[in-house]
């Protein structure tokens, strides 16, 4: 690197941190200065939002020292269907309850379609882009209609998560456009998106195409670390996702089969007397067994598939998140470059005879000539190292919040995985149990009938009565 690249591990030849550095909360006093440090004014050539940047970041640090004191409490529920002149939607009960001072009221309710949060976490990626941002569940689905009332229970499921994670982060549920879609009334939030459209867009389609242009020369091993985890967790997720899928269509698919196989043990029993007790017992244990797997269906589909599902869509959304952070310090290492070729370039100047340049040549003074460039890139060079500041505070930003929210996602999936698996499992064990105890009371009646045949059949070591014998009863006496 260059010889205005990071000197001593932690600081350049100016003076500043290195960013590249994730930030170590190991030591509450390393804590207690980065909030100082983060909490500060407006760097010289910054802007109020990297201020509003650092102090969300210093605020997060002490909110989650007390994040058991919730104070935001969000449910999305009671879907109505509408009919518009052009169009048919979905709307959706938000209520909020909150101690919080900065609502007008504790105790809110609004309806919103799916457009409306599509709208709040734009403008949340636009506000936080190095904060993990719930994802959202999928607009359409392949397998279902997009009416039908699978489909938009595992919506109100998903939108319900969505909202609740944002409510419980320490600093996503502060922002602004958050609050304003929980409070705001609908023609009010309309004029909110109707000012916000489209911008996120273009932002978005910019840092990308600027991040693969250009490759990261000093990228934390950290966050090497971080994306390759985030890469292959997607990647079990969206397997786990794809296995589960298939296998509840193939239990739906045996629900339909079991069910239409029942009623024909029951026809078959009226045309059998003799066992018609042990083919009516089958047709009762089949009807168990259908309706125990319906149960078992509609749960899965209900508590398991959306779980699996919001962690596939989580793993996409970190991913940008990544890219986005190296975004800035790509922009920081080319600034470095650019201020390390004016440093360099100054230099130059005054080690050159200028007797020989172009302005010279022209009739000035050469003395004049490299007092100019030098004052030129002197001012060149504090505008660069004014700006550096600037980026190297949001690259410290942008590790931290990373970092913050990483950590966190970590404990929220260790619980949500966790309480899926072991509910998963309990549920399958009581779905097989029951169908045992429906085929064990099969074997009981099979036996019963086994005994009753046993009664009926005569010992072979009894002599014969006459009633019972072969002739007589072949060949019966004919009177005289």
């Amino acid at each position: 690197m260059a010889d205005g690249d990071m000197a001593g591990g932690d600081q350049n030849r100016d003076g500043f941190k290195d960013p590249l550095r994730m930030p170590s909360y190991d030591e509450d006093e390393d804590e207690e200065v980065d909030i100082v440090n983060f909490s500060r004014k407006t760097p010289p050539g910054g802007t109020e939002s990297d201020a509003a940047s650092t102090k969300a970041l210093a605020g997060s640090i002490k909110v989650d020292t007390d994040s058991d004191a919730k104070d935001l409490f969000v449910t999305v529920d009671n879907r109505e269907k509408h009919s518009g002149n052009f169009d048919v939607y979905i709307t959706y009960r938000v209520t909020t309850k909150t101690t919080r001072s900065c609502f007008d009221n504790c105790e809110f309710s609004v309806r919103r379609r799916f457009q409306d949060f599509v709208w709040l976490r734009q403008k949340l990626t636009q506000a936080h882009p190095t904060h993990f941002i719930p994802p959202l569940p999928e607009k359409t689905n392949i397998r279902l209609s997009r009416f039908s009332t699978e489909f938009l229970d595992m919506r109100e499921t998903a939108l319900n998560s969505f909202l609740n994670r944002i409510a419980e982060h320490a600093t996503l549920s502060f922002n602004d456009s958050f609050q304003i879609f929980l409070t705001a009334k609908a023609w009010e939030l309309e004029t909110h998106r109707r000012y916000a459209k489209g911008l996120v867009s273009r932002v978005g389609t910019s840092v990308k195409t600027t991040a693969e242009s250009y490759r990261l020369r000093n990228r934390s091993p950290e966050f090497t670390t971080m994306a390759d985890y985030v890469d292959q967790f997607g990647q079990k997720m969206a397997s786990v996702d794809r296995i589960s899928q298939r296998i509840f269509k193939e239990q739906i698919e045996y629900q339909t089969d079991i069910e239409s196989f029942a009623p024909a043990f029951e026809l078959w029993s009226d045309s059998e007397t003799d066992v018609s007790d042990i083919l009516h017992s089958i047709a009762t244990c089949l009807e168990k067994c259908a309706e125990t797997t319906k149960t078992e269906n509609v749960t899965q589909m209900d508590e398991f598939a959306p779980v699996s599902k919001e962690y596939v869509l989580y793993a996409d959304a970190m991913k940008n998140v990544l890219k986005k952070r190296d975004a800035i310090q790509m922009e920081y290492e080319q600034c470095l470059d650019e201020l390390n070729r004016k440093k360099n370039e100054r230099e130059h100047v005054k080690i050159t005879d200028q007797n020989y340049s172009f302005a010279a040549f022209m009739g000035r003074d050469p003395t004049e000539v490299k007092e100019e460039k030098s004052s030129k890139l002197d001012t060149q060079i504090a505008k660069l190292q004014k700006q550096l500041e600037v980026l190297n505070d949001r690259t410290e930003v942008a590790n931290a919040d990373l970092k913050a929210d990483m950590d966190r996602w970590h404990k929220i999936k260790r619980k949500d995985i966790k309480g899926l698996f072991v509910n998963w499992a309990e549920r399958r064990t009581n779905y097989y149990e029951s169908c045992l105890s429906a085929w064990e009371e099969v074997i009981k009646t099979l036996q019963s009938k086994k005994q009753e045949d046993h009664i009926d059949t005569p010992d072979s070591n009894e002599p014969a009565s006459e009633t019972s014998d072969p002739e007589i009863l072949e060949y019966p006496v004919q009177n005289s």
